[in-house]
Formats: C-alpha cells, structure tokens, sequence
C-alpha cells in the first residue's frame, strides 16, 4: 500500500475555505483569528493526518456513500470537527463519524459544539474501550478507524476495536507507549546473561526502545489478521516527538507467517505476557 502525501496541506495556517468560527471554537485560534504557538502546532498535525485520511475516504466512496469513521480516544475532537468542515460535509455528506473519549465532560463539550455549529453527520459517546467493542451505539462494521495521539494502550484499544468492527482502515499516531517499558524494566534482572537485554539496560534506552517495540508489535499484530501496514511519520519531529504513523488496510484473512514473527519476537525479547495483549483467538486458531 503506497502511503498517501498531501502536499496541499503542508502549513500551518487553516484549511481552505474552513469555518474561522469552528476554529476559535476548539481554540485553535484566537478572539483575533490568529494562531499561537501550540495551536499552530496541533493545527499543522490534524492537517497532515487528514491528508492521509482523505485518499481513503476516497477510496470508500467508491464503494458506497454511508461510510462510517470512528475516532478512537477523541478528546476534544479536533480531528472529527475539521476532517467533516474540510471535507465531509461537501464530498461525503452521507458519511458519520463518531468520536469515543471515556471522559464524559470532553463527549458533552464536543456535543454541544457539533449542535452550535450544525454538524449533523457528528456523534459523540462517553464510553470506555471494551464498552466501545460492546456498545449498540456503534455499527457492527466500520469503515475507517482513527486515534490520534492515543496514550499508551489507548491506541490498543483503537486496534482492537477496529479489529472486532472489521474496518477496512486505521489511521493510527500512537502517544506515550509505556506498559512495554514496565514490562522490559521488570526483566532487566533475568536477563543479564543475554546481549540483546543492553538495548533497554539503561532508562533512556528503556523508554526508546520500549516505544519503538510496541508500536512494531502493533504493526505485526495487524499484519497478522490481514492488513497491508505502512509505517511513516506524520510530521517533521521539530513539530512534535510523537510522530509515528501507522496506516493499516485490510486485504485478507490472518497471516499465519505474520503470526508467527509476532510470537517470535515477544519470546525473543522475554515478555511472554504481552502474547494475552496482542494475540486474539482468530490468531491462535489460525496459526
């Protein structure tokens, strides 16, 4: 899968044609209509990441007109809000994106901003990641899944809902991966006698590589259940360190030599624990 560019969305400065008042309204830009440091900062990430999202849509578009995007972790929705002001409302205004944040006032926030400013294809739940899989609110099958700056098994949570709701892409920018780091930690004792144990001896290296091997489990677990991956970064690393992109698009049943290099790498690196996170028992049964 080629990785989509989007080089009319390089800047920082606001979409074209988008709602100045939207953009004040999520605080990306101020009383006077300007930008501050952060908020051109954040404003410049959403962009690129709707820069990748748009060739998918295109692409489920083709297909059918209803299509489904849930943004995973949402937060204040930045991401919903200027992907439907951008694009949605004219191209596909038969589209529904959901934005699912288990913190309830950022859900009622976004609520009552999508009713003021008439974004009718917007729905918001408070809902925690299993409620999420579970919840009737939700399709059954999804068509795009998002999470933007997800933190730590945030971005899981986003996977394995996109897995259980069979969706035909994830836009995925993972955010502060520190469960795999604990886990090396625990192991630096055990694992002296072994070399490998030097790429996370010292805290640094820990907390590096620890990212680096979580989001490549990440990677192997959904080229496991069938999905093309592309690893990319989102946007220059003077603009933010969480800079990871992941794009994963289904094209087929699980992958038996997928499953096997994600069970070997977790016995390589001695966290047999991680296998109850990142294998599912379609893996198992496929392996």
């Amino acid at each position: 899968m080629k990785t989509p560019n989007a080089p009319s969305l390089q800047n920082s400065e606001p979409l074209p044609g988008q709602s100045t008042a939207l953009l004040q309204a999520l605080h990306l830009l101020t009383r006077e209509g300007k930008l501050n440091q952060d908020s051109s900062r954040k404003l410049k990430q959403v962009k690129h990441l709707i820069g990748f999202i748009k060739p998918l849509v295109d692409i489920l578009l083709e297909h059918k007109q209803d299509i489904t995007i849930v943004d995973h972790g949402a937060g204040k929705s930045y991401l919903g809000f200027l992907l439907v002001d951008y694009y949605l409302k004219e191209h596909a205004p038969l589209a529904r994106v959901y934005g699912v944040d288990i913190r309830a006032d950022l859900v009622e926030s976004a609520r009552a901003l999508a009713q003021q400013a008439g974004f009718k294809q917007m729905q918001f739940l408070a809902l925690s990641a299993k409620e999420a899989i579970e919840s009737p609110d939700l399709p059954t099958q999804v068509d795009l899944v998002t999470a933007l700056h997800a933190c730590d098994t945030a971005t899981d949570d986003a996977i394995a809902f996109g897995l259980s709701h069979h969706a035909q892409f994830m836009v995925l920018v993972p955010c502060c991966q520190a469960e795999v780091a604990r886990a090396l930690r625990q192991t630096k004792q055990s694992d002296r006698d072994d070399p490998i144990s030097e790429l996370w001896r010292h805290p640094i290296h820990t907390r590096e590589f620890g990212s680096q091997l979580t989001n490549t489990l990440r990677s192997l677990q959904l080229e496991a259940h069938g999905y093309q991956v592309t690893v990319t970064e989102l946007v220059g690393w003077e603009h933010s360190m969480k800079n990871e992109l992941i794009v994963a698009s289904r094209k087929g049943p699980p992958r038996p030599a997928a499953i096997k290099r994600l069970n070997d790498l977790i016995d390589r690196v001695g966290l047999p624990a991680l296998k109850e996170r990142f294998f599912s028992p379609e893996m198992n049964q496929a392996s």
